[in-house]
């Protein structure tokens, strides 16, 4: 389901999205069949999940008779629980860098569509779809009309991320979420291909390879791109 209001941005059903990650965590995504999602909190950046400064300065206002509106939002981010991807027709050299490390990563090619026909209907928590929409935190506003809209709003000094949400409020389950939690996922319908790492040994492709097929999957597995060679 995607999250839907005038001020955010939708996605096209068709729009490419990557996630890259290391061996280990991507092993532990298909023998568990599960996707892994972040507390709110738990993010690097200590903005994750709270408003501008326009919109502070409004909630203090309308928290002035009712101090426990306020109380509520400084709680709500350790409930909410978020995948997040990459908006990208093509490899990321940056994301590689940021989200892999000794060259044994790989990257998760798929769409919002796949995205969408991934997340099992009948699963324990409803999930929600939505684009992140960068911002200037001291001048402009976020709305707070859905509890949804604080998660889908970054500073612009994070624009290199291109990201797409998938986002759940746990607050009605009342669990104690410690890093996160996994949610149930169709592996086939979420992957179209997967990317090996540009600077990876040939053992290492060969390994994944292997993986593949004693894991019983068929994914299209293709060589990163940056790893082309160089034609003189």
């Amino acid at each position: 389901m995607y999250v839907s209001n005038e001020q955010i941005t939708l996605p096209e059903t068709d729009t490419i999205v990557w996630k890259y990650l290391d061996l280990s965590k991507f092993l532990d995504l298909l023998l568990c069949r599960q996707l892994f999602m972040s507390r709110s909190d738990k993010f690097e950046d200590q903005y994750e999940g709270t408003f501008s400064e326009p919109t502070y300065e409004e909630l203090k206002k309308i928290s002035e008779n009712n101090p426990k509106f306020m109380d509520y939002y400084k709680s709500h981010r350790k409930n909410v629980v978020i995948s997040s991807w990459h908006i990208n027709e093509y490899e990321s050299y940056a994301m590689w860098q940021i989200f892999t490390q000794n060259s044994e990563g790989l990257a998760i090619q798929s769409t919002v569509k796949r995205l969408q026909e991934a997340l099992i209907p009948e699963g324990r928590y409803e999930q929600h779809i939505g684009e992140v929409k960068y911002i200037d935190y001291k001048k402009e506003h976020i709305p707070f009309d859905n509890n949804f809209f604080p998660f889908l709003f970054k500073r612009k000094s994070f624009q290199y991320e291109k990201e797409v949400r998938i986002i759940s409020n746990l607050a009605k389950h009342n669990l104690n979420i410690n890093e996160g939690v996994k949610i149930n996922i169709d592996i086939n319908k979420l992957i179209e291909k997967i990317y090996i790492h540009p600077k990876s040994e040939n053992w290492y492709k060969n390994l994944v390879f292997q993986l593949m097929e004693q894991l019983g999957f068929n994914f299209e597995i293709e060589k990163s791109d940056l790893e082309s060679d160089i034609l003189i």
